[in-house]
């Protein structure tokens, strides 16, 4: 056992601390599932930002990008920083919708935007396929990685990790069941400012090292491509050395497909799951914009460094480390360089991590089964009291199910690749459902069905189940698999689109009343309404998503005192601030402006 008093303190301030604030907002969230799962719709940006973010950081993330560090160098993150991309379409073109169609969650859309019985089967069948079985494969590989923590740190044995794992998530189950969505994003933010606090701790600590030597002396000891931003790219670019080395189709995949093209958890194309829950829950339609964009920022730009550069210093501290094990270097640094106290700083920043994504994860999962099974199918006419009940107790089932998926799987990366092609070609759909009249149910439930169609075809056909197969590999070793399911998935549901019939006209002007969404909604619009600028939207996200990979490299070019790319750097992110400024004044993307009825004129507003 590693830790001192002093450590036992610490985590127990912070279990208290969150069990505090549980108990806090236990009445409110006890009203009705409005206030449970959206937190009466009231939040503020920062608040709901930084939820945002706290959510994303889970016991797994510093260990995943440790391993991706070390596999492929600073430019490995590119297999999650190319989300950016999609996660700014979102905020200028989306963020608003899903606070103005006033829905309790995502899956609740379906039937706002479509009709019949292909709409109520696919809301069912989502609310379970997303908020049960990928909800708890989320949850399952964030357990796993705190398993690996906790084998690490107190050199638990493999067969009693579970039981651990349990106990911690029983304490989220505790508060999170108590105070809903009001007390799940009041937590993040505590638990947030805990774990980067830590982080950038243990960075400050593990440069300092005499072994490491600053950013300078651990820069002299690694190859310049570990060093790299950017991956090399080219078909003789696996030679490159420790740097991502992409061939031409892969950066096509991971940079000019992955992000628009592929359903991932909080990073839906067009926003879903958590992060549209987060949205649906702000005080209004600019808090939503400004929450979104705080994400974006924060989650890309300003968090990966303490991470990175632990990563690195890892690859000097333990060169022998096995590559399976790599991601464990991080985990070895908390225990080699953290004196009493801080050691248990950076392990209850771990937990903060880890509770802020299980919270999340199962109040937004539960939300699910409660609004889109329980009271739309079995109990419409349940009151106030009954549906608080069912989301408690369906918190607390929902736990249960992750347990038993946890027990049952042993690789987070396995987990990955299946998350990245079971949702390859969907995003187009879930994009273009806003913009275009004629996506119907069928559309979506093609695409929701055939990426798995495909990823079984790959996996157990044209691999024949040899996991050494061309047709196996990752999508950053060789794309084929994502490119096929990408493929058959568009082809599919273009297909079921043509020969099936678009929505009712009715349910389809009702939607565009309510949402008033651009794109292809001619026969919908009213006699003198007019659109904003898209070039001008288009700017503002382009100019947003330099903006954010500015400030990004900016920070890691000052870190490693290269100075004349620093310069261009922040030159770049002071532009493209000033460009994204005015084009989104120009289209009022921030302003309040009221709503006017339907049938009268409406300004060029967004």
């Amino acid at each position: 056992m590693l830790l001192s008093p002093a450590d036992w303190i610490v985590i127990g301030l912070f279990i208290l601390i969150t069990l505090v604030i549980g108990l806090y907002f236990s009445k409110q969230a006890g009203k009705n599932i409005d206030s449970f799962f959206l937190g009466g719709r009231n939040l503020p940006w920062w608040i709901a930002g930084t939820s945002m973010v706290a959510t994303t950081f889970a016991a797994d993330t510093p260990l995943a990008v440790t391993e991706l560090v070390a596999t492929n160098g600073i430019a490995g993150n590119w297999v999650w920083w190319n989300m950016l991309i999609g996660g700014m379409l979102t905020t200028f073109f989306f963020a608003k919708y899903w606070r103005r169609a006033e829905i309790l969650t995502d899956v609740e859309f379906i039937e706002m935007r479509y009709s019949g019985k292909a709409a109520s089967f696919l809301r069912g069948f989502k609310a379970l396929y997303l908020g049960v079985f990928m909800n708890a494969l989320v949850i399952a590989w964030v357990n796993l990685a705190l398993m690996s923590l906790l084998q690490v740190f107190f050199n638990i044995p493999q067969e009693e990790l579970i039981w651990y794992v349990t106990g911690s998530m029983l304490i989220v189950v505790l508060y999170s069941s108590l105070s809903g969505l009001l007390g799940v994003a009041f937590t993040d933010v505590v638990q947030f400012i805990i774990a980067m606090t830590g982080c950038i701790i243990l960075a400050w600590l593990v440069l300092d090292a005499e072994s490491i030597g600053g950013a300078r002396g651990l820069a002299e000891k690694l190859p310049p491509s570990t060093l790299s931003f950017f991956p090399s790219v080219g078909e003789g670019a696996a030679g490159a050395g420790t740097t991502l080395a992409l061939g031409v189709s892969s950066f096509l995949a991971i940079i000019g497909l992955q992000w628009w093209a592929s359903w991932y958890p909080g990073n839906e194309p067009g926003g879903g799951g958590y992060i549209a829950q987060r949205m649906m829950s702000t005080r209004d339609e600019k808090h939503a914009v400004y929450a979104t964009l705080f994400f974006q920022i924060a989650h890309y730009a300003l968090r990966p460094w303490p991470w990175i550069l632990v990563g690195l210093a890892a690859l000097v501290l333990y060169p022998d480390l096995p590559a399976a094990d790599k991601k464990l270097g991080y985990v070895m640094a908390m225990k080699d360089f953290l004196p009493d106290g801080l050691r248990g700083l950076l392990l209850v920043a771990f937990f903060a991590a880890y509770m802020s994504t299980i919270s999340t994860q199962l109040n937004w999962g539960t939300s699910y089964l409660i609004n889109d099974v329980y009271k739309r199918f079995i109990q419409p006419d349940a009151g106030n009291k009954q549906l608080v009940l069912a989301s408690r107790l369906g918190t607390l089932l929902l736990m249960a199910v992750a347990l038993f998926v946890t027990t049952q799987i042993n690789s987070i990366a396995a987990v990955w690749q299946f998350l990245i092609e079971a949702g390859a070609g969907i995003g187009l759909v879930l994009i273009l459902r806003w913009w275009w009249w004629r996506i119907n149910a069928w559309s979506e439930i093609a695409a929701t069905v055939a990426p798995l169609v495909a990823y079984g075809l790959t996996k157990w056909v044209f691999a024949a189940g040899n996991p050494d197969s061309p047709w196996a590999k990752p999508v950053l070793q060789d794309p084929r698999s994502f490119l096929f399911i990408l493929a058959f998935t568009t082809i599919s549901w273009l297909l079921v689109t043509y020969l099936t019939r678009p929505s009712g006209t009715a349910k389809l002007q009702v939607f565009y009343d309510k949402v008033r969404p651009l794109g292809n909604w001619k026969p919908f619009r009213h006699r003198g309404e007019r659109q904003p600028h898209i070039g001008l939207l288009v700017l503002a996200w382009l100019s947003a998503v330099v903006m954010a990979y500015a400030i990004l490299f900016f920070i890691g070019y000052v870190i490693f005192a290269n100075w004349v790319s620093a310069g261009l750097a922040g030159a770049t992110a002071l532009i493209s601030f000033g460009l994204l400024a005015w084009s989104s004044d120009k289209v009022h993307i921030f302003a309040d402006v009221p709503q006017t009825p339907a049938g009268q004129e409406k300004k060029a507003v967004y």
